[in-house]
């Protein structure tokens, strides 16, 4: 059976709304898939009812294994599609599903969480994804919604090869997805990051869209100051970015969804914690490497931090 069409194995940790939209189209595709989530509710009704997907293509709803603690039940591919704070949590939990030839992708927004993975279970079985021009929603317990589905590059951490890499976007490809394996995993992350630094804390803490950061007179100079101070990062420490201008390359990326919320400001208007500190947080981490400050997006991200803090301590935002 050629690569292209190797029907694999696959569990899900991670079934909130990208884990579920994930699921759903590798089980259309015939990937044999289960996914584990402690949302009781959710698992049940998949269970009961299938996973329901609907999209710009269409709905369906598929078969899928679920379960709310993983199984001793050894996979081919394990995917982690928890947010970057239960990363490290995620991977204990899919122990029992990983073999001594599975191979563990990770995919989630920001900088970091694979380097706690590849701690955990070494890089050589490593995958680390970058998803771009993603939306979507949980709609009710078994029922999710995406709104777009544009890119998934996936690369190797350190150590897999590239033919493990490409026996994985393969399998995505079978499911509808524009996915490929890319020899330089290490600039993709950075491109999206500078484009989540750019939006993710400015529209947390103002409530405005994408676009309408973009264009206030007031958040735009900071979120054009984030990225450029995360790209001149990079350039830092020689990752080979492909863009030339940061401001040019985060309107652009905005433009193209510039009523999208991103997810850090999901979070807050559900007073959730967001994903901050591997997104605008992993700036002054990485900057530090190279002997560089950050204070703009150090900045930011103190100041959402603060606000969430505030949720924790139940006090007044």
């Amino acid at each position: 059976m050629s690569v292209e069409r190797e029907v694999m194995r696959i569990a899900v940790v991670g079934c909130g709304a990208m884990g579920s939209v994930y699921a759903g189209r590798l089980a259309s595709a015939g990937h044999d898939v289960l996914v584990v989530d402690r949302w009781a509710a959710h698992m049940a009704a998949i269970a009961e009812n299938g996973l329901q997907v609907s999209g710009p293509a269409g709905e369906f709803r598929v078969s899928v294994q679920a379960h709310t603690s993983a199984p001793d039940d050894p996979v081919d591919l394990v995917v982690l599609a928890v947010k970057a704070a239960d990363v490290e949590s995620a991977t204990a939990e899919a122990r029992p599903l990983i073999g001594p030839a599975t191979i563990v992708l990770t995919i989630q927004n920001g900088f970091g969480s694979a380097d706690v993975v590849a701690a955990e279970l070494g890089g050589d079985r490593l995958a680390v994804g970058v998803a771009s021009g993603f939306g979507a929603s949980v709609k009710g317990p078994g029922n999710v919604h995406h709104n777009a589905m544009r890119a998934l590059r996936f690369g190797g951490h350190s150590g897999l090869d590239h033919s493990e890499v490409e026996r994985v976007a393969a399998a995505w490809r079978l499911g509808g997805f524009d996915a490929q394996a890319v020899s330089d995993i290490a600039a993709m992350q950075w491109e999206k990051l500078i484009c989540n630094v750019a939006y993710s804390a400015p529209c947390a803490l103002t409530g405005l869209t994408v676009g309408e950061v973009m264009d206030d007179e007031h958040m735009g100079p900071v979120s054009r100051a984030a990225a450029t101070e995360a790209w001149d990062t990079a350039r830092a420490l020689g990752v080979a970015i492909s863009a030339p201008d940061p401001v040019e390359f985060v309107r652009d990326f905005g433009a193209q969804m510039p009523a999208a919320k991103p997810s850090a400001l999901l979070d807050h208007e559900a007073r959730r914690v967001s994903e901050i500190m591997f997104i605008n947080g992993a700036v002054p981490r990485e900057a530090a490497k190279a002997g560089r400050d950050a204070p703009v997006n150090a900045t930011l991200t103190a100041l959402v931090r603060a606000r969430e803090t505030a949720w924790a301590n139940d006090q007044p935002a």
